[in-house]
């Protein structure tokens, strides 16, 4: 494999504020990497850099092997990008967006049309003549996204590509990046908020947080790191005294207060279970919910972090 981007000690300030705080990526050809962190984390800025959009601050990143300052017309040429606010004109139609997007990247009249017929699983060919101001949000993030593969790039750029998505939406663009990925092998760079996306469809994932990278690896490796099972214990009494009776069960490792239950992590779930509610019944507490579960990437992104993902809509 041949390394597609890669990037070391990327910064970029916007006056006296750091958005981005040396990050290092290196991604292979024919990986989807998924670039996992909140709002204000930084995920569009390193996007914006690497799509040639921006200027680094500091550091350096090469996409095949060209600097993104010194070769940015060159790398534009082999890239795509659907980035978070679609620049889709409400007046023009669906397949004038398309034959546009053909012509700028000197495709002929007949390749665009064939080009078309391909991405005709992710357009709504019933509404492709019809003005882009009448879609929906799916229909308008499809559409932006068909745009972006209108050229073949050999590697595409997707920032939070379903936010905002209706859940069938989202699993429409879910299906696409991956045949897109397995069909053709295109490398996959994929910022998301989503912790069941970068779960479902990453090879690898980044964790970025104010600016920095938290942690990487495979969603299997960074679970894993965590080294727990879950028991989400919900309460409908105070949760102060069964915290403190929890951390004398042996196997309990951890008690943490998470937004809508305990989560208690343990070294072997199965065997602590009953323990667990052996205790929380001693000081009579009022359990209302008791489960066992394996690490989540939020598990992973609270403990690396120290805050959990809030998703905005």
């Amino acid at each position: 494999m041949s390394t597609v981007i890669e990037a070391r000690g990327l910064k970029r300030n916007f006056d006296e504020v750091e958005a981005v705080r040396g990050v290092d990526l290196t991604i292979e050809s024919g990986e989807i990497y998924g670039f996992l962190g909140p709002n204000g984390a930084g995920k569009s800025t390193v996007v914006k850099m690497l799509t040639t959009l921006l200027a680094p601050s500091g550091g350096t990143a090469k996409i095949f092997g060209m600097d993104v300052v010194d070769a940015a017309e060159d790398i534009r040429l082999r890239i795509g990008a659907a980035l978070q606010d679609a620049s889709l004109d409400d007046k023009q139609s669906g397949r004038e967006i398309l034959e546009l997007q053909g012509a700028l990247y000197g495709l002929t009249s007949k390749e665009t049309k064939t080009r078309i017929d391909e991405l005709s699983t992710l357009i709504e060919m019933d509404a492709i003549d019809r003005w882009i101001g009448t879609y929906s949000g799916g229909m308008k993030r499809r559409l932006d996204l068909a745009a972006s593969l209108m050229h073949n790039p050999d590697l595409l750029f997707l920032d939070e590509p379903t936010t905002g998505l209706d859940p069938t939406s989202r699993s429409r663009v879910w299906e696409e990046v991956r045949a897109l990925n397995q069909q053709f092998g295109t490398t996959i760079f994929l910022t998301t908020q989503y912790l069941e996306e970068a779960d479902e469809l990453a090879d690898r994932v980044g964790i970025i947080s104010a600016g920095e990278i938290a942690g990487e690896g495979t969603p299997e490796e960074l679970k894993r790191s965590v080294g727990s099972d879950v028991l989400q214990v919900r309460l409908s009494s105070d949760a102060g005294e069964a915290i403190a009776a929890l951390h004398q069960v042996d196997g309990v490792e951890k008690v943490e207060q998470g937004p809508r239950a305990l989560l208690v992590s343990v070294s072997n779930g199965a065997a602590t279970v009953s323990p667990v509610a052996v205790a929380l019944d001693a000081i009579g507490a009022s359990v209302e919910e008791l489960t066992l579960r394996t690490p989540t990437l939020d598990d992973v992104f609270l403990e690396l972090t120290g805050d959990r993902i809030e998703v905005s809509a």
